[in-house]
């Protein structure tokens, strides 16, 4: 696969950059390479980083523009890599959410479009696909081809953003927005918790037994701003495997048993599909829980 875009040519801004994966994406994306300006409402001042209310349109555009000080001046970015939101339901209200994160992200690509930024990766959510499956889902594995079914008001927010991201990319066709629907994100040190899973078969069942490593979704982040054409696409990533040591199909036989399941599945590979996001962006999996315990 030949990149699209090779991180020496890229100035990214990074939203979110202070969050559980925006620290990581930030950290890998800069050993790779590439030039990144974090911008977040909390974290470090001086340059490299600049404090963004991503509701606030006017604070969106000037930084996306390069104008904020502390040495974050210069000509723009080439990309914007948006994961900047409230970024789970039940951290606040309802309200606060969709109110916060639907400005949030209608501000920053709005910026992006108006300022000639023509890629963008943003954060969308594995939520989207029925989250947390009180409703069984209609296969197993699941993957990106069937509609969105938010259950949740943040995982509406994360299925208008999709849309949104559609009508954008078909007003104005030389751009790219690429949606990664993220699962769970770990690091390390929250592996010392997984085994545990296994002592109860529904108390992760809510999203499949899946997972990401921070690390593998910094280079999904990497793999779209490279690899990612005109127009918008969805990709579900996660890890390879499942949290738990327990089989696929004893698991799938215990808690969603009239699901059909499409193809073999192993023990325990992941039930959130990644081929998608393998066969066109590129991205493996490199990290597991299993290579920590």
């Amino acid at each position: 696969m030949s990149p699209v875009c090779q991180s020496g040519d890229m100035r990214i801004a990074l939203t979110g950059s202070s969050g559980k994966l925006g620290t990581v994406v930030a950290r890998e994306l800069r050993a790779n390479g590439y030039d990144v300006v974090g911008m977040d409402v909390t974290g470090q001042r001086g340059p490299g980083f600049l404090q963004v209310d991503l509701t606030n349109y006017g604070e969106v555009v000037d930084a996306f523009g390069g104008i904020g000080g502390l040495g974050n001046e210069h000509e723009g970015f080439d990309a914007i890599v948006h994961l900047g939101a409230i970024p789970a339901p039940g951290i606040r209200s309802d309200v606060a959410t969709f109110h916060n994160n639907m400005a949030a992200t209608f501000n920053v690509f709005w910026a992006a479009v108006r300022l000639g930024i023509q890629r963008i990766v943003y954060a969308s959510s594995e939520t989207v696909l029925g989250l947390p499956f009180d409703v069984p889902p209609p296969y197993i594995p699941v993957d990106e081809e069937y509609p969105a079914r938010p259950e949740s008001v943040y995982s509406m927010v994360k299925t208008l953003e999709e849309r949104m991201a559609q009508e954008l990319v078909r007003w104005n066709p030389g751009v790219s927005i690429t949606a990664l629907r993220f699962s769970n994100v770990m690091n390390p040190e929250d592996y010392a918790e997984f085994p545990s899973f296994d002592d109860d078969a529904l108390g992760r069942k809510w999203n499949l037994w899946g997972y990401i490593d921070a690390r593998d979704g910094a280079q999904a982040v990497q793999r779209a701003l490279e690899n990612a054409a005109p127009g918008f696409d969805n990709f579900v990533i996660a890890a390879a495997d499942t949290v738990m040591s327990r089989p696929n199909a004893e698991l799938i036989a215990e808690v969603f048993p009239d699901v059909p399941v499409t193809r073999e599945v192993t023990a325990n590979e992941t039930l959130l599909s990644i081929e998608k996001a393998r066969r066109i962006l590129g991205f493996e999996p490199k990290h597991s829980w299993r290579d920590q315990a």
